[in-house]
């Protein structure tokens, strides 16, 4: 590819009123921003120098591969503002028949539409997240609140359940704490999927719920708060526990389960000697499932440990997402009375009809969604903000 198409974004700022429009809209990248283009400029540099190359390392290759479709689209913006250019030219000749002129028209208006698509597209690759197939623990805890607390926990608990299914993502309970009237105290499931460690990130954080509590009739409008905190899962590769490092009990599950649940050996509780670490699991009927689950949550608890003891980066993410479970802490209100959802961080909003967003349906994942573009949108502008940086910093030390 020639030099003199890599300077066409310089040419094309000034049709900027033509082809290209100001993104206004949240979570969009203004196209005609100059720093924009110079790193995207900057891009299509790389790529070439990358394609080029008779021999490509694995971090050389995952980068090419992340890049081109970045690069395609640009490629097409370059073609489509050669033949909007074209046109022009052709359009400045004299004799110019009115029916010619006619035709130059109708074929640049084709052009302008097929730039903005091109652009919409350009849009989508630069701030889709990506999604990934793999597997997180999610823990719900009670915080403030009370018996209110432990019956938001369940409710919140049971939306997530339903979610999973309505995503088609695999669950497996590890862990249910009931309390008296039917609420949840902790909980805790693994769920893998595609898209689940991304979405369900999400939900990490403190939920604060805004009702008439369930127990009073005609009461005051009750706060309460309820943490969610998300783990990721590792893969056997990342945590090999030996067989000599646990201790494996079995023994008759506790509480309600049905007949089969309390009269077999169902329950399974592993310590991890060298740590101390116990989990238990006792909601599936088989020992072996049982087994599975609890082996899975113990490699992920022991990972996180592992993490912590080499950085504190996991420790203070993990109080970051629960806080301290106080009211005037969250990232979410779920108002009752006025059947409302109110996600508070960059890139949420409001949500109304309550009831179909806490059903675990498309309104969740719409939010999740919008906070992962958000996420996107934010990473890309930093690496942008950086790349100008760099760039001016380099061209000083020229000069």
């Amino acid at each position: 590819m020639s030099v003199s198409r890599f300077t066409f974004f310089r040419s094309l700022y000034k049709l900027e009123n033509l082809v290209l429009r100001r993104y206004s809209a949240q979570n969009a990248i203004n196209l005609s921003d100059p720093a924009v283009q110079t790193y995207l400029n900057r891009l299509m540099l790389e790529h070439a120098n990358l394609e080029t190359k008779p021999r490509r390392n694995f971090e050389e290759t995952r980068r090419l591969q992340e890049i081109k479709p970045i690069v395609l689209a640009l490629e097409q913006r370059i073609a489509l503002f050669e033949s909007i250019d074209s046109l022009k030219e052709l359009n400045k000749r004299d004799g110019q028949d009115e029916e010619i002129k006619k035709m130059i028209k109708e074929e640049a208006q084709i052009y302008l539409k097929r730039m903005k698509e091109v652009d919409g597209e350009l849009q989508s690759i630069l701030l889709e997240p990506v999604l990934t197939k793999g597997g997180v623990l999610v823990e719900v805890t009670t915080g403030a609140g009370g018996q209110e607390a432990m019956l938001f926990a369940r409710e919140l608990f049971e939306m997530y359940q339903s979610y999973c299914e309505y995503k088609d993502w695999e669950v497996d309970i590890a862990s249910v704490e009931k309390s008296d009237l039917g609420g949840i105290r902790k909980a805790s499931f693994l769920v893998h999927g595609l898209g689940a460690p991304e979405l369900m990130r999400m939900e990490a954080g403190v939920h604060r719920v805004q009702r008439i509590p369930v127990t009073e009739k005609g009461g005051r409008i009750h706060t309460s708060t309820v943490s969610v905190a998300v783990l990721p899962q590792p893969s056997d590769v990342e945590l090999n526990i030996p067989d000599r490092d646990l201790s494996i009990e079995t023994k008759r599950a506790s509480g309600a389960g049905g007949q089969h649940v309390n009269t077999t050996d169902s329950a399974v509780r592993i310590i991890h000697i060298p740590t101390g670490t116990a989990v238990e699991c006792q909601e599936g009927r088989s020992q072996i499932k049982n087994k599975q689950i609890a082996l899975q949550k113990l490699r992920t608890l022991l990972l996180q440990k592992q993490e912590e003891e080499q950085s504190s980066k996991i420790n203070s993410e993990r109080k970051s997402q629960i806080g301290q479970s106080n009211r005037n802490e969250k990232i979410r209100t779920y108002n009752y009375p006025q059947d409302r959802v109110t996600e508070h961080r960059e890139g949420g909003g409001t949500t109304h009809s309550l009831k179909t967003f806490m059903q675990g349906g498309e309104p969740l994942e719409k939010l999740q969604e919008s906070l992962l573009r958000q996420q996107r949108y934010q990473a890309v502008m930093t690496e942008i903000n950086d790349f100008i940086a760099r760039y001016k910093a380099e061209t000083s030390a020229k000069s």
